[in-house]
């Protein structure tokens, strides 16, 4: 798709929409002691030795950049868990798998930042690519059925990538055929214009003196 490789037919661009991702929540495992950190967006810890927390992911990546911990694997970044939703999208061409919203920045930024402790990473990453692309050509063929006649588009379970490359494509789609009309609209227009005015039968006109 167009939108993979040029930024500027995006909204907003890869690092706008990882800045966002990096919000949700992961868990840790802290390898020290430390107390609890008050942040705008809320209070995280204490943290204790081998005690799992849950924190922003931009705060694992911080913690781990300077070893004070491990970040574990979400749940659905498992060889099985990956395997099965990628069955499942080449099975079923019109649905999309429920993933989380931000699922690619956040295998991203774990593989950026926390490859080692990925199990089996290079699976898992290349399980995720062909997750992605298969999506990727399911929304190309959706875009395909576009027509004059269509009104919205309803696509579920997309990414906030996905979402953030489709959406400028296709209103600007919807608005050009808005704009120009398909040749049916514009015959039914013409026909309706060329139609004789009918005229009421005001019965017997009056006619005007003169003073």
């Amino acid at each position: 798709m167009a939108g993979q490789s040029d930024p500027h037919l995006s909204i907003f661009s890869p690092s706008e929409v990882e800045f966002v991702a990096e919000d949700e929540i992961v868990e840790i495992v802290p390898n020290i002691r430390m107390e609890a950190l008050n942040m705008i967006c809320g209070d995280f810890g204490p943290f204790f030795p081998q005690i799992a927390s849950k924190v922003p992911l931009w705060l694992a990546v911080a913690l781990k950049k300077r070893g004070k911990c491990t970040i574990r694997t979400p749940d659905w970044m498992t060889v099985d868990r990956l395997t099965q939703v990628l069955d499942a999208e080449r099975e079923s061409p019109k649905e999309f798998q429920p993933l989380p919203f931000h699922y690619i920045e956040i295998s991203k930024l774990l593989f950026d930042h926390a490859r080692d402790d990925i199990s089996d990473a290079y699976l898992v990453r290349s399980l995720i690519e062909d997750i992605r692309d298969v999506r990727f050509h399911k929304v190309e063929t959706g875009l395909e059925t576009i027509s004059g006649r269509t009104h919205a588009v309803k696509l579920k379970n997309l990414s906030a990538m996905e979402v953030n490359i489709v959406r400028p494509f296709m209103v600007r789609t919807l608005q050009a055929f808005y704009k120009h009309d398909s040749p049916q609209m514009i015959q039914q227009a013409d026909n309706i214009g060329s139609r004789p005015t009918p005229v009421t039968d005001r019965g017997p006109r009056r006619d005007l003196r003169r003073r």
